[in-house]
């Protein structure tokens, strides 16, 4: 019992010594040509493999997975031991020293990772290279050595195709990005996504099955699949360029063999040979997309460019003094919603208005981006009476006709009423008690007399005056200055440019902590397209890179300013879809912004 007990300790020591890890098998060189495997084995049951990218060979198969069982008997006792193999069968393709980089898996619930190690390719030897030939050589062809798989590019590629090819600014535009193949394809990986300079993307394939299906290219029959589809909003006219996405495929290519004259070539047929495993690289074709510039805008325009509908208005028609009231404006249809700027309403100058809260149900399906946004007004009356919202005009731009299109919210009249007071008497037991320590009727302790003599003026008398004049003369001042102002929209536009862009990055700093990417990059689009529209009177329409250089140049801003605008511009449009860590280009890209509007 005693040994048995011991035994059973060492054995369970052994267990937690022994952790789990991954070791390499690989050749240290190989020559030109030579085909040879790579085995990565772990002491342990093992799963979620992710294996190296091996450049520099050419993939023939794998991951291919195994794995085996041994027991073995000491002393009367039984131990057991399992493990998991992961091997790639590789063809050395040219000379040189490579390093392959680490694998990982897990194992026993913990991560475990292999040590990236080097594989030389030598060039052949004579010696060798005879060696082979006469190993080419077999005149009874039993074997018949394999031909490397080739890929023809009329057999497997990717195009790229868009919805329109001649839109409005501000238009949606489907993309969607196709692979034609006339092989088996094991499985693909996006290597990277377009940049699209001047579009505001949207990812439409998020939570979406591939879509396949057969078509005829030519006299070719091809299955096709769809593996991305976006939707692009361009947010500048003229001649802008959709950058290619690039891809890698693993492909089951049907090996052929090399012909040996003999009467075994006659069962050089496709069944008799095996597939190959083939990494191959694709790239979609460039999309250029001519942009038109939207007509002149009318004033009210929001930058609303699609087919909508609207529809809103007070939650009250009859209300207390100091309650609130709720207006909302809800947009609804397919287009560029999230771009749409919010309508100005026009209120009731007694009422006291908050900023407009957001809400936002915003679809992205097959056929682009549709849904709606709503924009809620708080209102607080502060006095009674009979108060009107005048009728709201929303003007959008319909490319299907090429024109404007102004909906109505129609006026809507408010009663308010007085709000609730206290008074005293109202027949509580407790009102006449406290009527004797109320405020009574003042008696005057001393005689008041009119001031007819200069002598009853003094200095602070005349001083008092004197100020009174003065702050009097300062309102008027005042008064006329800011009716002027008032007056003065560019003016008013370029004093709260950077106030309102600061309060737009505020909220892109919140969405920035909760790591809403898609609302943190709307935001900052907004704040440094709306201070650069306030602070140098370019309507929103109009607003692209060329007339920003233009009216920098015209207002004489430095050149190292100007490029600094430029390319934050830039990698606002770049940033979303670089790849990397997402949360520390946000906070990049903010601080960027940041440091364009202090400097304008």
């Amino acid at each position: 019992m005693r040994k048995t007990l011991l035994t059973l300790i060492l054995l369970n020591i052994f267990g937690f010594i022994c952790a789990q890890e991954m070791t390499v098998q690989a050749p240290s060189s190989v020559y030109v040509g030579d085909n040879f495997t790579v085995r990565f084995v772990v002491n342990e049951q093992a799963k979620d493999f992710r294996g190296p990218s091996f450049k520099g060979f050419s993939l023939r198969s794998g991951p291919n997975t195994s794995s085996s069982t041994s027991m073995s008997f000491v002393n009367g006792q039984m131990s057991r031991s399992v493990s998991t193999t992961f091997s790639y069968t590789l063809l050395a393709d040219v000379e040189g020293t490579f390093t392959i980089d680490a694998a990982t898996c897990t194992a026993a619930g913990k991560k475990v990772s292999s040590s990236p190690f080097t594989i030389k390719v030598e060039k052949g030897t004579g010696k060798r290279q005879q060696q082979q030939q006469q190993q080419a050589y077999d005149p009874w062809g039993r074997q018949q050595q394999e031909q490397p798989a080739k890929i023809d590019d009329k057999s497997l590629f990717a195009r790229a195709s868009v919805s329109k090819s001649n839109p409005y600014q501000g238009e949606q535009v489907i993309i969607t990005y196709k692979i034609y193949t006339q092989i088996p394809i094991r499985q693909f990986a996006i290597d990277k996504l377009p940049g699209n300079k001047g579009f505001w993307a949207e990812d439409l394939s998020e939570g979406r099955q591939i879509k396949q299906y057969e078509e005829t290219i030519g006299d070719r029959r091809y299955q096709v699949a769809e593996i991305r589809r976006g939707a692009l909003f361009a947010q500048e006219n003229g001649k802008l360029t959709i950058e290619p996405l690039n891809l890698n495929v693993l492909a089951m290519v049907q090996q052929q063999r090399r012909r040996t004259g003999t009467i075994f070539d006659l069962f050089d047929d496709p069944f008799f040979s095996s597939q190959q495993a083939v990494e191959h690289a694709l790239g979609t074709n460039r999309i250029n997309v001519n942009v038109r510039p939207l007509p002149t805008a009318p004033e009210g325009f929001t930058g609303g460019v699609g087919r909508f509908d609207v529809m809103g208005g007070a939650n009250l028609d009859k209300v207390k003094a100091n309650e609130a009231v709720s207006y909302r404006v809800t947009i609804s249809g397919t287009g560029n919603l999230m771009l749409i700027n919010a309508p100005s309403p026009e209120f009731p100058s007694i009422f006291e208005v908050y900023d407009p809260q957001i809400t936002d149900n915003i679809k992205k399906g097959e056929n682009g981006v549709s849904g709606s946004r709503s924009y809620e007004w708080i209102l607080i009356p502060r006095s009674k009476g009979h108060y009107t919202i005048p009728r709201l005009a929303v003007i959008f731009f319909d490319p299907s006709t090429g024109q404007y299109v102004t909906k109505y919210i129609d006026k809507q009249e408010i009663e308010v009423a007085g709000g609730q007071t206290t008074t005293v008497g109202s027949g509580q037991k407790d009102d006449v008690l406290h009527l004797n320590s109320d405020i009574n009727y003042l008696h005057p302790t001393c005689p008041l007399q009119p001031v007819r003599h200069q002598e009853h003026a003094g200095l602070g008398f005349w001083l008092a005056l004197g100020a009174i004049l003065l702050l009097t003369l300062a309102a008027l001042l005042f008064g006329k200055r800011r009716q002027a102002e008032l007056q003065d929209v560019v003016g008013m536009r370029k004093k709260h440019a950077v106030r309102m862009a600061r309060k737009r990055l505020k909220t892109a700093e919140k969405y920035l902590k909760d790591s809403d990417s898609n609302r943190f990059y709307e935001e900052i689009y907004r704040a440094i397209w709306g201070c650069l529209s306030d602070k140098y009177n370019i309507p929103l329409s109009n607003l692209n890179r060329d007339t920003v250089t233009e009216c920098l140049n015209s207002k004489q801003v430095p050149e190292a300013q100007q490029q600094s605008i430029m390319q934050v511009l830039q990698d606002v449009d770049l940033a979303r879809f670089a790849p990397g860590d997402a949360h520390s280009q946000m906070q990049s890209i903010y601080d960027e912004a940041l440091n364009m509007i202090v400097a304008l």
